[in-house]
């Protein structure tokens, strides 16, 4: 599973850290940082996160592949 988060659309809010705090975390009051290549396991909460975004700033991309093979699957994204 992949996810984008569209920062110039992402407000703030911080509904993803509260529903999906091992990919998405603030930094600060504004700044968001996620891992853009979420574990299988995060799923249901990933999607939850994406659903509950006011501004619908999150895209996850269903590879459709649960292994999670060929991209790398550390670091975290997102400062802005």
């Amino acid at each position: 599973m992949r996810l984008v988060v569209d920062l110039n659309r992402c407000q703030g809010y911080a509904q993803c850290a509260f529903l999906a705090p091992d990919v998405f975390a603030m930094h600060g009051e504004e700044s968001l940082l996620y891992n853009p290549h979420a574990d299988e396991t995060q799923r249901e909460q990933v999607l939850r996160a994406a659903t509950a975004c006011p501004v619908q700033a999150i895209l996850v991309d269903d590879l459709g592949d649960a292994s999670g093979e060929g991209v790398g699957r550390e670091g975290l994204s997102g400062v802005r």
